[in-house]
């Protein structure tokens, strides 16, 4: 049986990014269950069941991986699923300090549950879903940052305006 890794998050939206980071960790995992959160302390741009629909579309042709809704605690979740690994992604040194530290905290409260740390492509590493919210609300091009189905969405939730 292959290992099974959560990779959480609030995906709103989800980008290029997380697609290359669900690749990578399907092919050193070979299961993935990309986890969507409803985080309470943010406003989401879409909700979960429209997040959870977008990347369901989007790693449709992705083997061996699965879309689920969590809440409450990220170990929780992997109890619940069987995963025993957390992958996460950093983009730079901020990323990084705060990743390590979840990763601690998730390790003395689920030892069993190691966590990987997982720097994106290079022409990802720009890419962050709070920049494409803002492309979007402003009418720019969010097509290099997003997956189709996304870039669909946001077109719908931003039309544009012509004066």
């Amino acid at each position: 049986m292959d290992p099974h890794v959560l990779f959480p998050g609030t995906f709103d939206p989800p980008t290029l990014g997380h697609l290359d980071l669900v690749r990578r960790a399907a092919a050193l995992f070979g299961r993935v269950t990309v986890a969507v959160a409803d985080h309470p302390s943010k406003t989401a741009l879409f909700s979960v069941e429209e997040r959870l629909a977008l990347l369901e579309e989007s790693t449709a042709g992705i083997p061996g991986v699965a879309v689920a809704r969590i809440s409450g605690l990220v170990v929780d979740a992997c109890k619940d699923l069987g995963a025993t690994a957390i992958v996460r992604g950093v983009r730079n040194g901020t990323d990084f300090d705060y990743e390590l530290e979840l990763a601690r905290t998730n390790r003395a409260m689920l030892p069993e549950a190691d966590t990987v740390l997982l720097a994106p492509a290079p022409e990802f590493a720009h890419v962050s879903a709070t920049l494409v919210r803002q492309i979007a609300s402003l009418g720019g091009d969010v097509d290099p940052f997003v997956p189709p189905p996304v870039a669909e969405a946001l077109r719908r939730r931003f039309p544009k305006n012509d004066p």
